[in-house]
C-alpha cells in the first residue's frame, strides 16, 4: 500500500509540474518599457508686427510700425527652476540714427507653487548711432546742432551711444486659472546714456477667459493692464545738466489667442507733458512750441492706441 501510495503522490507531483510548465510557455514576456527621458533643454522663439513700438510709455518708432523678434534658449534645472538667455530685435527710429534695438538677456525663473519669479540683466543695444559722445560745441557732426546734414531745427541732440543695461527682478501670483497678480523693478546705472541711475516699478494683473468662452474653437482671450513709474535724475554735461521730470505710465488691453498666436489691443498713456517728452527723448519731429514756456513738445508721449500680432512657440511644443 505504501509503494502504491508513494506511486499516486509521485504521479501527482509530476502532473502539478507538467501543469505548471505549460502555462509558463504559453506567457509572453515583455521586455520592460523603456523610461522617458525629458531634455532639461528647451528654445522659445517668435516674432511680432505692431502700428507703434512703445516703451514705458514711450513711443520708440516715431508712433509708426515696428518688427520684432527673438531666440531664448531655456535650461530646467528642476521642473521648478529655470536658466535662461535670450536675444531679440526691434526697428525703431531714434534722433541719433539709430534704426533698430538689439536686446541681450540672461536670468534665472525660479518657481515656489503659484508663485514664480524671475531675476536677472537686460542689455538694449542701440547700434547705427552717427552722432558723437561728447559735449556739443556747434559743430555739425552733432545730430541736432550745427548747419549740416545732422542739424535740426529744433536743436534737440542725442549721443551716438545710447545704449544701457537694467537688472530687474518679477513676480508673479497665479490665484488660479483665471486671475493672475505681479510687479516688476528694474534698475539701471546709466539709463539711456544719460549719466543718471534710474529705476523703473510697476504692478500688473491679468485676467483670463475661461477656455470654452468661444466654444470649441480654439480661439482664448484675456483682459491685462500694467501701472508703473519711472524715476529719472539729472543728465550730464551733454544734455546741459538737465533734470528730467519722473513720470507715471498705465496700459490697459485686452488680447485674443490662437494656438502660437496672439492678437494684442492695447490703450497706453503716461503723465508726461509734451515738452517733458521731448526733454526725454530729443524727438526729431517736434515742431510745436509750447507758447507758455518756449520749449518744444513731442509726440512720443501721451494716449496711443497699440495692435500687435505676434506668434510665439517652443521647440518642445512642436515635437
Amino acid at each position: 500500500m505504501k509503494k502504491v501510495s508513494l506511486s499516486i503522490a509521485a504521479v501527482a507531483v509530476a502532473m502539478g509540474l507538467g501543469s505548471a510548465s505549460a502555462a509558463d510557455l504559453g506567457k509572453v514576456y515583455k521586455k520592460a518599457p523603456a523610461p522617458v527621458i525629458v531634455s532639461p533643454w528647451d528654445v522659445a522663439f517668435g516674432a511680432s508686427i505692431t502700428n507703434n513700438y512703445v516703451f514705458r510709455g514711450i513711443s520708440q518708432s516715431n508712433r509708426n510700425g515696428s518688427v520684432a523678434a527673438y531666440f531664448e534658449p531655456r535650461y530646467n534645472i528642476t521642473p521648478d527652476l529655470q536658466l535662461y538667455a535670450g536675444v531679440g530685435g526691434a526697428s525703431i527710429s531714434f534722433t541719433n540714427r539709430a534704426a533698430a534695438e538689439i536686446d541681450v538677456y540672461a536670468g534665472i525663473r525660479p518657481t515656489f507653487g503659484a508663485l514664480a519669479f524671475d531675476f536677472g540683466v537686460w542689455g538694449y543695444l542701440y547700434p547705427g548711432g552717427q552722432c558723437i559722445d561728447t559735449v556739443p560745441g556747434g559743430s555739425a557732426a552733432f545730430c541736432g546742432v550745427g548747419s549740416g546734414a545732422n542739424a535740426l531745427v529744433n536743436l534737440n541732440v542725442m549721443k551716438k551711444d545710447v545704449s544701457f543695461y537694467e537688472v530687474y527682478g518679477k513676480a508673479t501670483y497665479t490665484f488660479n486659472d483665471y486671475f493672475a497678480l505681479g510687479g516688476t523693478v528694474f534698475y539701471s546705472p546709466n539709463f539711456l546714456n544719460f549719466g543718471f541711475d534710474s529705476t523703473y516699478a510697476s504692478v500688473n494683473a491679468k485676467v483670463t477667459a475661461p477656455s470654452n468662452l468661444f466654444g470649441t474653437s480654439g480661439v482664448g482671450a484675456y483682459l491685462s493692464g500694467e501701472y508703473g513709474h519711472q524715476w529719472l535724475g539729472t543728465t550730464d554735461a551733454f544734455y546741459l545738466n538737465t533734470p528730467l521730470a519722473d513720470y507715471n505710465t498705465w496700459n490697459v488691453g485686452v488680447g485674443f489667442t490662437y494656438k502660437v498666436f496672439t492678437l494684442d489691443l492695447r490703450y497706453s498713456d503716461s503723465d508726461l507733458s509734451k515738452t517733458d517728452c521731448n526733454a526725454i527723448t530729443s524727438d526729431f519731429t517736434a515742431s510745436t512750441i509750447n507758447p507758455s514756456n518756449g520749449l518744444y513738445e513731442s509726440k512720443w508721449c501721451g494716449a496711443s492706441f497699440i495692435a500687435k500680432l505676434s506668434a510665439d512657440v517652443t521647440l518642445s511644443a512642436l515635437k
